[in-house]
């Protein structure tokens, strides 16, 4: 295999270790220092989570973003489609829409660059349902929730 067809995977995986690692780093961190932030009540913790995780989100599509612009100047692809004379513009775009596997289609890639929206939207899944699944947990740590259910006489769900 010649190392031009090495490069797109080489990059592929970069891109999806540096995503990983962005989050794991994100979640982590909130895991130990949110419940450290006791002047700010418990329902605000798991809403300041919300958003720093939106963040982590933003800065993971920003950087397959860059990947994009990266391997289009290496000549590894293309971008086409409703494109625009905005090269970055268009990357960071079609790295919203494969990340969040909206995937509208508008805008493509090929080459061996048209690997990289379907990893993307992988990757972007998984890290968007281990978002949803941290933040459940934070919710069960900080949000009062009954412990057991009562029974109710009046309650005829039984």
């Amino acid at each position: 295999m010649p190392m031009h067809s090495l490069l797109p995977w080489i990059l592929n995986g970069s891109l999806i270790a540096a995503a990983v690692f962005i989050h794991y780093e994100t979640l982590y961190s909130m895991a130990r220092h949110l419940p450290n932030l006791t002047n700010i009540p418990p329902r605000y913790r798991v809403l300041l989570g919300v958003f720093v995780i939106l963040v982590a989100h933003a800065v993971e599509i920003w950087v397959f973003a860059l990947g994009y612009y990266t391997m289009v100047h290496l000549g590894l692809g293309n971008l086409f489609g409703m494109t625009t004379p905005d090269l970055l513009g268009d990357c960071v775009y079609l790295s919203w829409i494969s990340f969040t596997t909206v995937g509208f289609g508008d805008v493509a890639a090929n080459g061996d660059l048209r690997f990289l929206p379907g990893l993307e939207a992988l990757t972007g899944f998984v890290l968007i349902t281990w978002s949803a699944s941290f933040l459940f947990i934070e919710m069960q740590k900080f949000w009062p929730m009954a412990k057991h259910v009562e029974h109710h006489p009046e309650n005829h769900d039984h």
